[in-house]
């Protein structure tokens, strides 16, 4: 199992980054603590009163312009450059990753449940293939946690209510810790995971376990079952046609536009919160009729709609 190591070998594609941004930061730090700390006991030891020598009336200081001017460009510049290096990995950070797997994370009091796209569902351990990239689309079903991993520099604040999201890719096989960095309750503590990257010839004979592992039927499979048992086809097609509601079809990933001249992404919260509350953001040209579906479909069952959203392209 990984230690907590600040300068350990590169587990993932952006933890050099941050690393750098780190100690960018540390090396101006001490860079101008010398500096000051050695001006300072310079000019201590030059200009002390020496024993026998008379008190000295101290001259009038007018200052000096140009050094208030170096004074104040210098930090400005350097501030300046640690806000581009941050940006540059925090930019990295946050860009999706093309062609990434897909998985599902599910935060509660006190344990993390992952699910995989064709529906197996795993408690406290997330296995993922080394240099595939991943995008965790999370949510709480209680209260605040904080997906964080330290070996990988990664932490995203996990809420309920609504989808946040983490794209990693890791570079090296092993074991790493998930934490929780936020404080939500008693068992806070002990609400660890494992991050296990093995090798994809292992991650493919790992997914072809037991069907029982996975549910027995995919995520998406279960979505479309949710979808035509629940009335969804009545209003909304999937040809790209018109009917009652706006067509499903192509919707996930695209602009949408409103009744109210906006517009939004068709993203995973835009379509929880057109679920549960369907009068929150009313599509141009259809009526407000839609019904809601809180307490009929849970967090899961939304979670499996919206996997089969996504596959309508």
């Amino acid at each position: 199992m990984s230690s907590f190591p600040l300068f350990s070998g590169e587990a993932a594609r952006t933890t050099g980054e941050v690393d750098a941004v780190f100690l960018f930061i540390v090396a101006i730090g001490l860079f101008f603590f010398f500096l000051t700390q050695g001006f300072l006991i310079y000019f201590a030891v030059r200009y002390r009163r020496r024993k026998g020598e008379p008190e000295a009336e101290t001259p009038q200081i007018t200052g000096s312009g140009m050094l208030e001017f170096i004074w104040v460009v210098i930090p400005s510049l350097l501030i300046l450059a640690i806000f581009v290096v941050g940006w540059w990995g925090f930019r990295d950070l946050e860009r999706p990753l093309p062609g990434a797997m897909e998985i599902n994370v599910t935060a509660r009091q006190w344990l993390w449940e992952f699910t995989y796209p064709d529906g197996r569902k795993v408690i406290n351990e997330l296995r993922i293939p080394v240099g595939r990239p991943v995008k965790l689309t999370m949510t709480s079903t209680d209260v605040i946690h904080g997906f964080y991993v330290p070996d990988y520099r990664l932490k995203q604040d996990v809420l309920p209510g609504r989808y946040t999201y983490l794209w990693l890719q890791p570079e090296k096989t092993g074991t790493f810790v998930i934490f929780c960095s936020q404080y939500c309750g008693t068992g806070h503590s002990a609400m660890l995971a494992n991050l296990v990257v093995v090798t994809p010839e292992e991650f493919a004979r790992w997914e072809k376990g037991p069907a029982e592992a996975a549910g027995g039927e995919s995520l998406a499979h279960r979505g479309e079952e949710l979808v035509e048992k629940s009335g969804c086809l009545a209003c909304h097609s999937l040809d790209g046609s018109r009917k009652v509601g706006p067509t499903l079809k192509g919707l996930f990933g695209h602009q949408v536009e409103l009744s109210d001249g906006s517009s939004v992404v068709a993203d995973e919260n835009y379509l929880k919160e057109s679920i549960i509350d369907p009068g929150a953001k009313i599509v141009k040209g259809f009526p407000p009729v839609m019904p809601t579906f809180k307490g009929t479909l849970s967090d899961d069952d939304i979670t499996a709609v919206i996997a089969y959203l996504k596959t309508l392209k």
